[in-house]
């Protein structure tokens, strides 16, 4: 290096950390995050605005936090009317399957939308007047509702809670949840497999269209009780592991459930990244713990029972073509962790002056539905007295070898097709959404439309962060010394223990007082920021960061964190219940960066350009969406029909079938693709670079989603601001048109 160049950038200070930034700056991201979970809790209050005054006044005070939940959970679509159940018989399948001393058990169906129905066992008394109570029992997802029905011998009686309340003389239909194997998790027509569970891979497809697994059976479990409801007798719901869960979420939604029995599941939530991703749901302890769910049910009776809960290590392995499946293990809730939980949950029953309705129970087996548990849970719905058997016989047992397997893929598979029909419709509901509601008719009209949807954006569906609050405090040293340009490596303060990394790359021949543009070269995912700074690594990047500063650009190679492999997923996984994803973090990094940028003296603020390849073309969508600061941006290697991209069940270019589980945003489908993500950054210049043979989509994709965006420019009138270069070649950088688009854009023509 020669030794007349600085060696720290002239206003810095200089940078002497020696481990790894790149691995240090994630490590930070990740217990900022961790911290943020841990104030969370104290923060929520601020989103309620209880009314204790009575019980008809706390009901309607929760309403808002109750309808913010719904749509959390994707319990949005509207149910189809049910005024019975189905039998399922055939010639060799009679409708009663078997019987007790005063009931008989059949096999039931019921419609809850289109192309979904419930599925599972009624048992019934035998003189329907008999009927004391009508029951939803839920059991653990890879129990079968035949195990708590006494029809198989899997479980010993006493945990047998569906039966054993059939016995009392109450009519219970206990439903099949999706199970945690990965038998139907694939398309066989395109020959993709994945060893994700089967409320993983229903999981994927939804979230991404604001719906959810969850919210998905907790509708099968209201259609029970829409069916329920016509009768006089009182509604109950018990449920164990993830019934405990869909059990819980049910009753908070619907008040004509008047008792409720969670049993193990419930506890503290704010380790819910820890468990499968099935459970991840967006922004769940930004305002709700399991207390505050459980406070959608005050004052009605609410009973957790600590059982010792589904204990799972993870999913199904990967083997062969299965794999791709996220991380996540279930140990049963810690009976501190339950207490804790409910005594929160206690403070709001205490003060609507029903603490009695609420209860912890601990059987001494551990075993859900104890004979306490079920007393207590119909003392709820006004039913006392009774002598609890769980010692009973069932007879005249038929239909044993019914298809479990079978009644399983029917669920998965008309999940999947109601949600590629969502899929389908999306288009159609981002118009309603975005283009209906803003207005093109001017540049000034446009600008003003769009502002509310900039704020959706960025709070709703990427997760707003606080904004950096400590000053930059750059440190830079000198990495390159090349015969056009200086390099230095930059760290930049975000928040207290919080930094940015990246390279900046200076023209020798900047006059003084002189100004220029900048051009942010981002790196895709598992890079760094010498992948497009260094002109000695050969790579997909063609070190274009340092082909721009050649041709006498500034650029700027920030580090983003997506590296580390599963480093960066745990962060996105425990971002979301906060209401954050990965890239709430990278806009707050580059609004940092923006600011030190234009604040050195031979920059021009006015003409910063981005420009990324692959995970870097996912953040020029996403970044300049709302950061407008960044005059321009080029979409290089990614753009396409994004939602598509990640929802589809019928193409091998779609994500449900990688290990790319982040990849999900919830609710996405509905409102942003990335023609209305070009649409925000509009009339800023915008630009898309594609090759044929890049595997991320096929052209027709990419093109398709581009027409959007090619119209919304004519329509304001700056055609001239957007452009897309299709060349011969691969997932990389091409840097022909897109160079000339910087060099129009930013202004910017070469020195002679």
């Amino acid at each position: 290096m020669s030794k007349e160049v600085n060696q720290v950038l002239e206003g810095t200070d200089a940078l002497n950390l020696e481990q790894d930034l790149a691995t240090q700056m994630v490590e930070d991201l990740d217990n900022y995050v961790n911290r943020a979970i841990l104030s969370s809790m104290e923060k929520r209050e601020a989103l309620w605005n209880r009314d204790f005054s009575n019980h008809e006044a706390y009901s309607k005070s929760i309403q808002p936090n109750k309808e913010r939940f719904l749509k959390q959970i994707g319990c949005v679509d509207e149910r189809l009317p049910i005024t019975s159940l189905s039998y399922i018989s055939t010639t060799n399948s009679p409708i009663e399957i078997a019987s007790g001393s005063n009931y008989r058990v059949s096999r039931v169906r019921w419609q809850v939308f289109e192309e979904v129905e419930g599925e599972g066992l009624l048992l019934e008394p035998k003189d329907k007047q008999d009927v004391i109570a009508q029951i939803i029992a839920i059991p653990d997802a890879d129990w079968t509702p035949e195990m708590i029905s006494g029809i198989s011998e899997e479980l010993p009686q006493s945990a047998q809670y569906a039966r054993n309340l059939a016995e009392l003389g109450c009519r219970v239909v206990v439903p099949q949840l999706l199970n945690r194997e990965d038998t139907f998790s694939g398309n066989p027509k395109i020959g993709r497999f994945t060893n994700q569970p089967h409320r993983e891979f229903i999981y994927r497809m939804a979230y991404q269209l604001g719906r959810h697994v969850i919210g998905y059976e907790v509708q099968k479990v209201l259609s029970l009780v829409d069916w329920m409801d016509q009768n006089e007798s009182p509604i109950g719901v018990i449920g164990y592991g993830e019934g405990g869960l869909i059990g819980l979420y049910s009753a908070a939604i619907d008040e004509r459930i008047q008792s409720t029995v969670v049993s193990g599941y419930f506890q503290e939530r704010e380790e819910v990244w820890r468990e499968p991703i099935y459970r991840n749901v967006w922004g769940l302890i930004h305002e709700f713990g399991d207390a505050e769910i459980g406070s959608l049910i005050a004052p009605r009776t609410l009973i957790v029972e600590t059982s010792r809960g589904p204990e799972v290590e993870g999913p199904p392995i990967a083997r062969d073509n299965r794999h791709g499946a996220a991380p996540g293990q279930l140990i049963s809730p810690p009976i501190k962790s339950v207490e804790t939980e409910i005594n929160r949950c206690g403070l709001v029953y205490e003060q609507l002056d029903s603490i009695d309705n609420l209860q912890l129970i601990c059987p001494e087996d551990r075993l859900p539905g104890s004979k306490e548990t079920l007393s207590g849970f119909l003392s709820g719905l006004g039913i006392k007295g009774l002598d609890i058997n769980t010692d009973s016989t069932l007879t005249n047992q038929s239909d044993i070898s019914y298809d479990v397997a079978s009644r399983q893929q029917r669920q998965f598979i008309q999940l999947v097709d109601f949600t590629q029909r969502l899929l389908r419709e999306a288009a159609t509901r981002r118009q309603e959404f975005f283009w209906q509601k803003t207005d093109n008719s001017s540049l000034d009209n446009w600008k003003n439309s769009c502002v509310e949807f900039k704020e959706y954006f960025w709070k709703e569906v990427i997760g707003r962060c606080p904004s950096p609050n400590v000053h930059p405090n750059p440190k830079t040293r000198l990495i390159y010394d090349e015969p056009k340009w200086t390099g230095y490596e930059v760290v930049l303060d975000v928040w207290d223990q919080v930094f940015a990394y990246g390279i900046i790359l200076i023209p020798k021949d900047l006059k003084p007082d002189e100004r220029r543009p900048v051009v942010v070269c981002q790196h895709g995912l598992e890079g760094r920021p010498q992948d497009t700074a260094d002109p000695k690594i050969n790579s997909v990047y063609h070190s274009y960061a340092a082909q721009l500063a050649d041709k006498g650009f500034i650029t700027y190679a920030p580090q983003n964190p997506y590296i580390g492999n599963d480093s960066f997923r745990v962060i996105q996984r425990k971002a979301n219940p906060i209401k954050w994803s990965l890239f709430s973090l990278i806009i707050a990094q580059h609004d940092q960066t923006l600011e030190w940028l234009a604040g050195l003296p031979f920059v021009d603020e006015d003409r910063i350009g981005f420009y990324g390849l692959s995970y870097g073309g996912k953040t020029a969508m996403r970044v300049p969406a709302v950061l407008e600061r960044y005059a321009c941006s080029i979409c290089s290697a990614d753009f396409n029909e994004w939602i598509v991209k990640n929802a589809t069940f019928d193409s091998g270019y779609s994500y449900m079938f990688t290990g790319e589980y982040e990849m999900v945003e919830f609710d996405l489908g509905n409102t942003f693709n990335y023609s209305e993500m070009a649409a925000l950054i509009a009339p800023r210049p915008f630009m898309v670079e594609r090759g044929h043979d890049d595997g991320v989509a096929p052209d027709e994709w990419v093109a398709h989603e581009f027409a959007t965006v090619r119209r919304h420019y004519v329509r304001l009138g700056i055609a001239d601001k957007t452009e897309i270069e299709f060349f011969d070649g691969g997932h990389q950088i091409n840097s022909q048109d897109t160079f000339d688009f910087l060099h129009r854009h930013l202004d910017w023509s070469v020195p002679e």
